[in-house]
Parts: C-alpha cells; sequence; structure tokens
C-alpha cells in the first residue's frame, strides 16, 4: 500500500525522498543517539522496501544498511587486531584503539551528515570506499 505524505508531515518533491531522509537520520541515529536500535529499524526498513522503494529511497536505503554493516566490521575487526597485538595491559593499544575508533567514527557521521542534506535536497549519494555503487538507469 502506498504510504500518504501525511505519514512524515512532508510534502515529497521527489518520490521516496520521505524514505531517504529517514534512512539517512536512523543512519546518524546509529553513531550517536541510539545504537543498535536505530540500525534494527534501518534493516527492518531495508528488508520492507528493497524492492519496491522508488529509486531515489532504494538507494539512500541500500547506502545506509550496507555502510552500516561495512562500518560496524570494520571497526570491531581492526580494534580486535590491535587489541591482539598489543595486549590488554600496553597503553599504546588503547591509544591506538581509540584513535582508530574516533576517527573512522567521526568520518561516518560526517558523511552521514553530508548524505543526509543530499536526501533533503532529493539527490543520490555514494558513501566514499565503502559504499555500494549507485545503480544507474540504463537510458
Amino acid at each position: 500500500m502506498p504510504r500518504s505524505d501525511a505519514e512524515t508531515g512532508y510534502d515529497e518533491k521527489i518520490p521516496g525522498q520521505n524514505l531517504a531522509v529517514i534512512a539517512e537520520s536512523l543512519f546518524l541515529g546509529n553513531l550517536l543517539i541510539v545504537p543498535g536500535v536505530c540500525f534494527a529499524v534501518l534493516i527492518w526498513l531495508w528488508l520492507r522496501n528493497k524492492d519496491d522503494a522508488p529509486p531515489l529511497a532504494r538507494q539512500h536505503l541500500k547506502q545506509t544498511t550496507y555502510v552500516s554493516l561495512w562500518g560496524g566490521i570494520l571497526i570491531v575487526v581492526f580494534s580486535a587486531v590491535f587489541i591482539a597485538l598489543g595486549g590488554l595491559h600496553w597503553e599504546w593499544t588503547w591509544v591506538v584503539v581509540i584513535m582508530y575508533f574516533t576517527c573512522i567514527h567521526s568520518t561516518l557521521v560526517m558523511f552521514g551528515a553530508f548524505a543526509l542534506a543530499k536526501a533533503l535536497a532529493g539527490q543520490t549519494w555514494r558513501y566514499p570506499l565503502i559504499g555500494p555503487a549507485i545503480e544507474r538507469d540504463p537510458a
């Protein structure tokens, strides 16, 4: 069943813009406010809308879902490697882990804010390096 603009209180200029904004907001919410809960809602939205969402919404949902997964995997794996190599009691291990986490996390927040601005403008966005390729219409 198609969603109406009354659900969000915002009149879409481009089909799927509301869902794109929600996806990017959940991405930022996962990083900044309620980690895990926002990610679960984002996964649910992706599974629910990946096949029938308008192209703009589908693209933003795909980007946020994949980048959330890859970002989480990279942070966990690299932090575990740093801890395994340096040990828990070496102070430089924690310096490297905290610096890595801070740099990656703040980079994802910065790109998430830019992606939210793109969604609000009704434009597509690809996260650098770990974002999946944008599907182009073969027109």
